[in-house]
């Protein structure tokens, strides 16, 4: 099993969430979080006033798959959320030893 963890713009969430649910992912956890990457924030003006915005809100999604399907959802978020444009966010892939369904007790795949 694998997690991946993409944080992408918050507008094309919905569209992340429909092309990993046609994949087959049943479940996901979504974070709204705010950060900064190479584009190190931007200006904007308010009231005639400019300030800067060091943290960008964003969204975190992580999802616990089958390792056949890793790749076809790293393609699927990528494909979805680029906008080619800085800031469209990141994907993170970590190694998952073991999951536990709290209700039944079931162990690994059968877990998540």
């Amino acid at each position: 099993m694998k997690k991946i963890e993409a944080i992408i713009r918050p507008h094309l969430l919905e569209g992340v969430k429909d092309a990993l649910q046609a994949l087959g992912v049943q479940g996901m956890t979504i974070s709204e979080v705010k950060g900064f990457g190479r584009q190190k924030g931007h200006t904007e003006v308010y009231r005639g006033s400019e300030y800067k915005v060091e943290f960008v809100p964003k969204v975190k999604i992580e999802v616990v798959l089958d390792e056949e399907i890793v790749e076809n959802a790293i393609d699927a978020i990528s494909k979805t959320a680029r906008t080619g444009k800085f800031g469209d966010g990141k994907i993170f892939v970590f190694p998952v030893e073991d999951a536990v369904r709290i209700r039944t007790g079931e162990h690994g795949e059968h877990a998540v």
